[in-house]
């Protein structure tokens, strides 16, 4: 008995003709794809941006603006002990440690500026003993002056040692410059008093 063959769909005239244009778009957009295929010129000019504004003058302006209220930002926030603005030497819990014990502590260098500016002034007087008093004040001021940081070094060296161990960091050098600076002129700025000691 001879196999009979299989019912084949047959398409009709109207089904072999091609796909029209907005029949491809409609379909693609019901596929998902939402849009079609832009064209070289097309993405070329979405990527086009114009490489100097059309006005230079105000478009400098307004760079010159935007770096200065960056700068003025930085500014307060140094002085304002902000770790986000520091430099790298004053960043750190033990930097702030020391520039907190240093500012609560009184030390002779803090003068050093006013009496450098009155033996200036009395090497102006026109007496030979005056100046070479002045002069040797001056030393005995600095040997006090530097006998008192050297004793600051080592207070805050041992005190950091105590509280963070074998990764206490070498900070005289530090302490030395701060405390040999006006208190007024010292960044960033004190935000401790006289007295209160960090524990």
């Amino acid at each position: 008995m001879a196999k009979q063959p299989e019912n084949t769909p047959t398409q009709s005239p109207a089904d072999a003709q091609p796909e029209t244009l907005e029949a491809t778009q409609a379909r693609l957009k019901q596929g998902g794809k939402g849009a079609p295929t832009p064209t070289r010129a097309e993405r070329e000019a979405a990527n086009k941006r114009p490489l100097v504004p059309n006005d230079r003058k105000e478009a400098a302006r307004q760079a010159k603006s935007k770096a200065a209220e960056q700068r003025e930002k930085a500014r307060i926030g140094m002085a304002m002990g902000d770790e986000k603005y520091l430099p790298m030497r004053d960043r750190g819990p033990q930097k702030k440690f020391v520039r907190d014990y240093v500012d609560a502590r009184f030390s002779v260098g803090e003068v050093l500026i006013p009496v450098m500016f009155l033996v200036i002034l009395l090497t102006l007087v026109p007496s030979y003993e005056i100046q070479s008093i002045s002069i040797l004040l001056l030393w005995g001021f600095f040997i006090i002056a530097l006998v008192d940081v050297i004793i600051l070094g080592a207070i805050l060296t041992k005190k950091l040692r105590a509280k963070y161990g074998d990764k206490a960091e070498k900070v005289r050098w530090y302490a030395a410059m701060r405390a040999l600076q006006l208190r007024p002129l010292r960044l960033p700025k004190p935000q401790v008093k006289y007295g209160k000691f960090p524990s």
